[in-house]
């Protein structure tokens, strides 16, 4: 599947993060994170699925919001969770100004 076959590009809104030292669930409760990954579409920062939480996919199945961004610094990928679609280099759609923590 090639960039051009995912329909979820509308759905990226570029906003700052909501949380931009963890995540936020993880901050809330005293866990802890391995990776950061951004939401596209509202802001979120969960942790990766490798983090005990998997806060990012849990905040997938709950909102269906399908594309995350990684918020890890260096890092320039996406994923498509509908499609399961993965993008390196993400195009930025105007997220370059997001800082990383």
């Amino acid at each position: 599947m090639t960039m051009n076959q995912c329909k979820h590009f509308d759905q990226i809104h570029p906003t700052e993060p909501r949380t931009p030292t963890g995540c936020e669930e993880c901050l809330k409760t005293g866990g802890q994170w391995v990776h950061l990954r951004l939401c596209l579409s509202c802001g979120h920062v969960g942790c990766c699925d490798n983090s005990p939480s998997k806060h990012a996919t849990a905040h997938f199945h709950g909102t269906h919001h399908p594309i995350i961004h990684s918020f890890e610094p260096g890092e320039d990928w996406g994923w498509c969770y509908v499609d399961q679609q993965f993008f390196e280099p993400m195009p930025t759609f105007g997220l370059e100004t997001l800082a990383h923590p």
